[in-house]
């Protein structure tokens, strides 16, 4: 596959004046705290893939104004999948644009308010972000009848030259975007290139390869094939819901170590949803493991140690404004 420059040579590329992270070729990311948009251009105009966090209105509207000006809209806003921090300002969005919701048929009913999510694990082990997961909102949004599902065949009409694979495990209907032309993978969580346990991790964004967000993936042998199916494409660019883009033969190193040793590598060692999944369909989550007795003591410990937190920020708050006065 011939790409525009050898592959070694790309890299993500900074714009501090327009603060635009320029990913591939007419594909630009947007970071809000945590968690990756992307802006892609079109022959026709333009998409939004995945919509943030409730924070992250004014940053869409700020590239895509930079971008494409101040009264552009996109053709379509398309998902990777419907997790709080993909969807946060997708509702306000969609009517304001008055454009279409484009998600996998899967996907759907957490968004037309027919299923919540299975609960996050806060028992797979690691930092804070996963202590903190059991007071992550998973109720579904409502879009009614704006939301469309992918074509079967992974077409896309509003993103020519792109399609949709479907990545299940993380969630149901999650999916990832490939463009053939130029080996640019947007994965949404089914991979992702920082470690979402580890607060300092996510905050300095230190590039490594790292499975899927493991406190809110409810299906470990789906997330698995997900994987080694982007795996087998050997993207060039590799552009991810958390975390800096990967790119070169690092970056494909890298996803086919985690492709080869999945189970080692991303699987947590324990877990809610290690013996067996949630279950869903396509109207939602039918079944949800039962929590054990180590889970329900990691679930005590984790309100503990969030309670012992805010406590904390609280009294440290009531001390700064004494010293103020």
């Amino acid at each position: 596959m011939p790409y525009p420059q050898p592959i070694e040579q790309q890299k993500e590329e900074f714009d501090i004046f327009r603060n635009i992270f320029s990913v591939a070729s007419g594909v630009w990311r947007i970071k809000d705290i945590f968690v990756n948009m992307y802006i892609v251009s079109t022959d026709t105009g333009w998409v939004l893939v995945d919509a943030g966090l409730k924070t992250s209105c004014g940053k869409i509207r700020n590239l895509a104004a930079k971008l494409f000006g101040a009264e552009s809209r996109p053709d379509a806003i398309v998902l990777t999948h419907a997790h709080f921090d993909h969807v946060g300002s997708l509702k306000v969005l969609a009517e304001e644009w008055d454009v279409p919701v484009l998600a996998h048929r899967m996907e759907i009913p957490y968004l037309t308010g027919q299923s919540s999510y299975p609960p996050p694990d806060p028992t797979v082990g690691g930092g804070i972000m996963v202590y903190m997961s059991w007071a992550f909102p998973r109720k579904p949004v409502d879009l009614g009848g704006r939301v469309v599902p992918f074509a079967p065949d992974g077409s896309i009409s509003a993103m020519p030259g792109w399609r949709s694979i479907h990545t299940p495990g993380h969630t149901p209907g999650h999916v990832s975007f490939y463009r053939e032309e130029d080996g640019c993978l947007i994965a949404g969580d089914a991979f992702v290139t920082t470690d979402q346990r580890q607060a300092s991790a996510v905050a300095t964004q230190r590039r490594e390869m790292h499975g899927p967000p493991p406190y809110f993936t409810p299906d470990w042998r789906a997330a698995a094939a997900s994987v080694k199916e982007l795996a087998r494409l050997k993207p060039a660019i590799m552009a991810t819901g958390h975390g800096r883009s990967f790119y070169g033969s690092r970056g494909q190193q890298s996803l086919q170590k985690l492709a080869r040793q999945f189970y080692a590598l991303a699987v947590p060692k324990h877990g809610r949803y290690i013996p067996e999944p949630a279950l869903a369909d396509e109207n939602g989550v039918y079944y949800v493991p039962e929590i054990g007795r180590y889970q329900k003591k990691v679930y005590a410990l984790s309100a503990l140690a969030i309670l012992g937190i805010l406590t904390l920020m609280i009294a440290g708050g009531t001390m700064t404004r004494k010293r103020v006065k």
